[in-house]
């Protein structure tokens, strides 16, 4: 038997798995309505019988399921540069995406539409051997992260770390392979353990995967883990939940823990590859813990500044002036507010940028989105905010309009986004909305009417 220990590749991380669980169980998937099984050693077969494209820069598409994680795993063997595309977004923004990181050749179910293949480009000279994410923030063009197998390992070590699965664990992740957190918290997290992955099968078996699968623990964002609880649909085995990627309600995590479930929440950035800080064994979900391998201080205004030696990004893909913008002396410039309690941890106060932070883990730059938005519907004098029940509406003064009035245009609009990031209402005031003197929103006095 081994030990969680540190690696520098996915193929490492998977035979340290493999030796710690005696090969046990590595995947749980479902084939044709059944519950199917594999062993680490055939997890590692299968990933070695991929054929990975010719290419230098691999664009691979998340479709979600085993196919997924195997061309991830095979690119990366292959020591491929990859850029993690995500298919749902708009098919033009995709292109954009594919054109910017150099692509030259794709991995996925739409691998071959000919909309896609048309963006690919004469990929890279030399080859980085880079995983490339996109940041989860809603603007005309996300930067790329680049990543490395070895800061995601690093990250898989400092989140075992803090809190460790055993071998005989399910963990079920809930969330796409396409966002940092999805990739480390429902698939690595379990592997440096030696314990066994549940491949989430998709949006519309959230009301029964936990039932499928049985999973001892479960990683999700604070919206989906609010609509699991409120149906009553976390299985009686779940020991352990990991909550990430956005607030969640301090009420909702201590009713899961009154159900005898350990509640973990983490604060990380697609920057750090992942987590920077858990809450687990403190008494309070929202009061985390430094990860080992990162030292984080605070500005004088507040805001987050963090270094690692491992688990950093190299910077954004061909963007060295959005790089310096925020990676200043080897410490990240976060643009979160946060405050260190009497005992030491950690807490997230809130943005220091004009950014919405979704119940699902997207993030809204506003000015760009409301930039955009007011063009579309012809108004200057709007906001785009949540209302009480978490969804994303527009506030417009007009002194003449009707919200119907804005439909038609509205549906133009929404139709260009990703679903959570769609306007859902449109709320129409008289008067002006509130402003500085220098034309900046007020946006804390800007309230929904429901």
């Amino acid at each position: 038997m081994g030990i969680i220990s540190r690696h520098t590749t996915f193929d490492e991380l998977l035979r340290a798995g493999m030796e710690i669980s005696g090969n046990g169980t590595a995947v749980f998937y479902e084939e044709n309505g059944q519950k199917k099984s594999m062993s680490y050693q055939e997890l590692l077969d299968a990933i070695n019988q991929v054929k990975v494209p010719d290419g230098s820069s691999i664009g691979i598409l998340c479709d979600g399921g085993l196919s997924t994680v195997l061309n991830i795993f095979a690119a990366a063997k292959a020591e491929k540069q990859i850029v993690i595309l995500e298919p749902s977004v708009p098919e033009k923004a995709l292109q954009m995406l594919i054109r910017a990181t150099d692509c030259d050749a794709l991995m996925g179910e739409d691998k071959d539409s000919p909309a896609l293949q048309a963006a690919l480009g004469s990929g890279v000279a030399t080859p980085s051997h880079s995983i490339l994410y996109f940041t989860s923030g809603t603007t005309s063009m996300n930067k790329a992260v680049e990543l490395t197998e070895s800061s995601f390992c690093a990250s898989a070590y400092n989140g075992s770390s803090c809190d460790p699965l055993h071998p005989g664990d399910i963990l079920l992740g809930l969330l796409p392979y396409s966002h940092v957190y999805g990739f480390v918290c429902c698939l690595l997290w379990a592997w440096e353990c030696g314990a066994a992955v549940a491949l989430g099968r998709g949006r519309r078996h959230f009301v029964d995967d936990c039932a499928f699968y049985q999973p001892t623990a479960l990683t999700v964002v604070p919206a989906l883990v609010g609509f699991l609880f409120q149906h009553k649909l976390l299985n009686p085995e779940l020991k352990q939940i990991l909550i990430g990627a956005g607030g969640c309600p301090p009420q909702l995590m201590q009713a899961i823990k009154g159900m005898g479930i350990d509640v973990s929440f983490g604060y990380g950035l697609t920057e750090t590859s992942s987590g920077v800080a858990i809450s687990t064994g403190n008494p309070d979900p929202s009061q985390m813990t430094i990860c080992p391998d990162f030292t984080v201080n605070l500005a004088d205004d507040g805001e987050i500044l963090i270094h690692s030696d491992y688990c950093m990004m190299k910077g954004y893909y061909k963007n060295p002036e959005a790089t310096a913008e925020v990676l200043i002396d080897g410490w990240l410039h976060t643009g979160d507010l946060g405050k260190f309690d009497d005992a030491g941890k950690l807490h997230i106060i809130g943005r220091k940028k004009e950014v919405l932070v979704l119940s699902s883990g997207t993030k809204i730059f506003l000015p760009e989105y409301e930039m955009q938005l007011s063009a579309a519907l012809g108004e200057q004098d709007l906001c785009v905010m949540l209302d009480s029940h978490e969804r994303v509406i527009a506030v417009i003064s007009s002194e003449d309009k009707k919200p119907t009035d804005y439909q038609e245009a509205l549906n133009a609009f929404n139709s260009t986004r990703e679903r959570s990031e769609q306007i859902t209402r449109i709320e129409v005031r008289r008067d002006p909305l509130p402003r500085t003197a220098t034309g900046k929103l007020k946006r804390w006095m800007i309230v929904s009417a429901s």
